[in-house]
């Protein structure tokens, strides 16, 4: 079946958004405004030790999201990273179209563009290239671009770096619980826990007040690390209020998601957000889900439970759990 791409209706002299495109008045971003004077934690690693911990805790325990400065990851790397993402989505739609997935027969690696299950469902203004990173025993090179050439050496570079800030940050984590430095990510996997690209390309939209880029969510992953380009769009909730997160040159956008929430006893919340359009620029996000394996059991630590604590979760594995949570059903 041939999927109606979000970029082609963009730069295809589109004026008036289709119907399938338009929220529900009570998600429109011209009804749901962001709050003002109220800005994310922006967090550097260079803190002392016992600063960070403390800080990383607090952004974790009252937001479940804060910016990180300072992390070692090379500016000309994340720019390179970007442009090899932007020389994709410049190829003619043909050569895209070689790599489009089929969520509908379980391949979700890809090019791809959110279709609806059914005809009340709406449809979110973007298209994205989604894959594997590591662990090696699990990445088909195959389905990433071979266009641009360069494409597979910067992904390769930067997920080194990638696993390299997303340790640090679990052992911050494990730490702020009290707990050994090692503990989470030995729940998530060890050396095996996975990394995946996701590419969101966010063409310009003619009525931006009326779609969304992406839904309100929480991610599924234990942590999701996000750079963009310099066109804001990204609003995460707090206090029931939606607040706009400000591009800072560099940083990297660190969202908690479910599998710390569960594995921390609900200590560290998985932040709800959506992503915004603009009506002249395109956005774009290089979001990367650090997940557990399908195998792997999440559920609250033995450590952080006891008669005054009770789990407020289930266990499962991690597959069961983002089997519901895709299908949506009951967790």
């Amino acid at each position: 079946m041939e999927v109606e791409r979000v970029q082609a209706l963009a730069y295809g002299g589109l004026h008036e958004l289709p119907a399938k495109f338009i929220r529900p008045a009570d998600e429109r971003p011209e009804n749901t405004k962001a709050i003002e004077g109220v800005t994310v934690p922006v967090i550097s690693l260079s803190l002392p030790h016992d600063v960070l911990v403390n800080e990383i805790y607090k952004a974790c325990s009252e937001w479940g999201f804060f910016l990180i400065t300072d992390h070692g990851m090379p500016a000309p790397l994340i720019e390179r990273l970007q442009e090899v993402g932007q020389e994709f989505f410049k190829l003619p739609q043909e050569e895209k179209e070689k790599y489009a997935n089929d969520p509908s027969k379980g391949s979700f690696e890809g090019y791809g563009t959110k279709m609806t299950k059914n005809l009340e469902q709406k449809v979110e203004w973007v298209d994205y290239f989604f894959h594997l990173m590591s662990p090696p025993s699990k990445v088909n090179h195959d389905i990433w671009p071979q266009k641009p050439h360069t494409y597979r050496e910067v992904t390769e570079e930067y997920n080194k770096e990638l696993l390299r800030v997303t340790y640090q940050l679990l052992e911050l984590l494990s730490e702020g619980l009290g707990l050994d430095a090692n503990i989470l990510k030995s729940h998530l996997g060890g050396e095996e826990i996975e990394t995946e690209m996701k590419i969101n390309m966010y063409p310009p939209c003619p009525q931006p007040e009326l779609a969304l880029g992406v839904e309100p969510h929480t991610d599924m992953s234990a942590l999701t690390l996000l750079v963009p380009n310099d066109v804001p769009g990204l609003q995460v909730r707090k206090d029931g209020n939606w607040v706009a997160v400000d591009y800072i040159p560099s940083a990297l956008f660190v969202h908690v998601g479910d599998q710390i929430e569960v594995l921390s006893n609900g200590k560290y919340k998985s932040v709800l957000h959506r992503s915004l359009v603009n009506k002249e620029r395109m956005r774009m996000s290089w979001a990367v889900f650090c997940a557990p394996p399908h195998e792997a059991v999440i559920g609250p630590l033995p450590e952080l439970i006891d008669e005054q604590n009770p789990a407020k979760y289930s266990t499962k594995t991690f597959g069961e759990f983002r089997y519901r949570k895709f299908n949506k059903l009951p967790q």
